[in-house]
């Protein structure tokens, strides 16, 4: 496997793999990852649709990508994706899947059509003093100091921030600013978790530094993540014949470790209660989910909680990664990321509103109709002064294709599922339904006599615990995470958001995906480049940008220097005068 750039190899098509006819693959899973796996497997491998089996837990596809109506209980979004213009492999891959709404069309297509004639952007970044705008007026509101810190970041070698904590490397001065209250909302970082990540994901995003505040670098799909992405997937799979196998709970891969070769022999699995085993051989290719940002996850209702069960279950993704993992030192460090679940957690709900009750203050905040069919809130409303910090959005409507046109489906959540409410005097994990859309309401300004009556009569609220959501983001270090392909690999490969793979950021679809076509092109050999992560790091016009919107458009020359520093700028200013360097200077108001 190689990495490529450019639409040269972007447009190609990979001659048949040898002896690909004579290879068969077993997928561990069928999340986002595994899926596009199996895409690749049949559109570049050219594998066999029936040699393709996907092994799952589970009665649906998915994974974490979930949107779903239970029957009784009501609409169900754990989660949603939020997409950027350079998501390269994705991009990549939905060209190639047919929507599963209009012929003819890809999924990328429509994708692009949408988000074209409907871009995305917010018109009320966060709130306060239940449902005042916080007029945090797109600005970062960070002081110089914090800006060096989060440069001095961004120059630090990933080596040093392996086991380090957000907070030994940003003091106040960044955790208190408007950028911290961006940052940690959207991405749902917490003061604890990895400093090497927070600093890959600053490299990755650096050309999305500007739109930040406003949300509009964001890209949405139309429907919920299951209903845009993963069912047009299982439909493109469908059509070439792979096998999904459902109600297939895989406990553990067995391997022959040497240190020069390690090969996959045989999966343990639970079919119908029954323990069964599949022999592998050379030719049997595993991909293998480890992990699991949903694990453990559990749904109440709106009269109900959900179950805080973070105990690791037998057969679940977590405890298969430490049986796997106790097998060669090369397959990673589970316990580094599922051992502390109070700081791995938190908790969101859907609410279905259920009359037009509750609109009017939705509309008084976000400026837009949510019934409009268009863009509403353009990404989450943080409520500034929450004890929970509450957020919430609202994606275009239906957000279900079944969904009755009269309703609004609002998606909340929550980082601090442990702390007591602001109207509702308990912990977020310990409220119904009900009682969380209570909490929201009265933070989005509901008249406080009013706000039981609305949460009862005029929504239904179903909340979601994940104790390992953000589990990924846990200090660490590298080896924790295993190569997509380990070193000596023949026959296997790790995917999703536990397996490693260079510069790329996790908690992203593209992470996901990334590693599924990097999995297959290197154990098929496939003579395709694999797109590299876009290279905006790279990029001077992107630095220059990205430095000046951090400090909310204040020049350089405007920063607070000691006479030295100043006598220096002066000089260096000087040099540079009538050459093309003060000229890009200029074109991006750093001078």
């Amino acid at each position: 496997m190689y990495y490529s750039s450019g639409n040269y190899e972007a447009f190609a098509r990979p001659l048949k793999p040898e002896g690909v006819d004579g290879k068969s693959a077993y997928i561990v899973g069928s999340g986002l990852a595994a899926l596009t796996a199996a895409c690749y497997l049949v559109r570049d491998g050219q594998m066999k649709g029936e040699h393709v089996h996907i092994l799952e837990k589970e009665q649906i596809a998915g994974g974490a990508c979930d949107g779903w109506k239970f029957e009784n209980v009501g609409y169900v979004m754990r989660g949603g994706r939020e997409m950027d213009n350079h998501f390269e492999v994705m991009w990549d891959l939905f060209r190639s899947i047919p929507s599963i709404e209009t012929e003819g069309v890809s999924v990328l297509d429509e994708y692009y059509w949408l988000n074209k004639a409907d871009p995305n952007y917010s018109l009320c970044r966060a709130t306060m003093n239940r449902g005042e705008d916080a007029h945090t007026d797109g600005k970062f509101d960070i002081s110089d100091k914090g800006a060096m810190e989060i440069m001095k970041l961004f120059f630090t070698p990933n080596e040093e921030l392996q086991n380090k904590r957000i907070t030994d490397v940003f003091d106040d001065e960044v955790l208190n600013s408007n950028f911290w209250l961006y940052w940690r909302t959207m991405f749902a970082f917490e003061n604890w978790h990895s400093a090497l990540e927070m600093k890959l994901y600053i490299q990755r995003f650096i050309h999305h530094i500007g739109g930040l505040p406003d949300f509009k670098a964001l890209r949405f799909t139309k429907y919920n993540q299951y209903e845009s992405m993963i069912l047009p997937m299982v439909k493109y799979l469908e059509s070439f014949g792979v096998q999904f196998h459902f109600g297939v709970k895989v406990v553990n891969v067995e391997f022959d470790c040497t240190p020069e070769r390690k090969q996959a022999t045989r999966i343990d699995v639970i079919r119908d209660g029954n323990e069964e085993s599949i022999d592998l051989t050379e030719n049997d290719l595993v991909f293998i989910t480890n992990g699991g940002c949903v694990e453990n996850s559990s749904i109440g209702s709106q009269n109900t909680p959900a179950p805080y069960n973070y105990e690791i279950k037998k057969g679940g993704g977590w405890d298969m990664w430490k049986k796997i993992a106790a097998q060669d030192p090369s397959f990673g460090h589970p316990d580094k990321f599922c051992s502390d679940p109070e700081q791995t957690n938190w908790m969101s709900a859907t609410v279905t509103t259920l009359d037009q009750r509750i609109i009017p203050y939705i509309k008084n905040i976000c400026k837009r109709d949510p019934f409009s069919g268009k863009v509403v809130t353009g990404g989450i409303v943080t409520a500034k002064d929450s004890s929970w910090l509450l957020s919430w959005t609202i994606n275009r409507q239906p957000q279900f294709r079944s969904q009755p046109k009269d309703q609004c489906l609002v998606w909340v959540y929550a980082l601090f599922s442990d702390k007591i409410g602001d109207y509702v005097k308990k912990p977020m994990r310990d409220c119904t339904g009900k009682e969380i859309c209570m909490e929201w309401l009265y933070h989005i300004g509901v008249p406080e006599n009013e706000i039981e009556d609305l949460a009862e009569h005029s929504a239904n609220t179903v909340p979601c615990m994940m104790p390992y959501i953000t589990a990924f983001f846990m200090p660490r270090e590298y080896g924790d995470r295993p190569d997509v392909v380990p070193q000596g690999a023949v026959n296997f490969a790790f995917l999703g958001q536990f397996a490693e793979t260079k510069r790329d950021t996790i908690f992203t679809t593209e992470y996901s995906m990334r590693t599924g076509m990097e999995a297959v092109y290197t154990l098929l050999n496939i003579d395709r480049g694999v797109p590299e992560v876009w290279g905006s790091v790279y990029d001077i016009r992107a630095l220059l940008d990205a430095t000046v919107k951090l400090r909310d458009g204040k020049k350089i020359t405007d920063m607070d220097y000691n006479l030295i520093e100043r006598f220096a700028l002066r000089k260096l200013l000087e040099k540079i005068k009538g050459t093309d360097v003060e000229k890009i200077l200029k074109e991006y108001n750093v001078i």
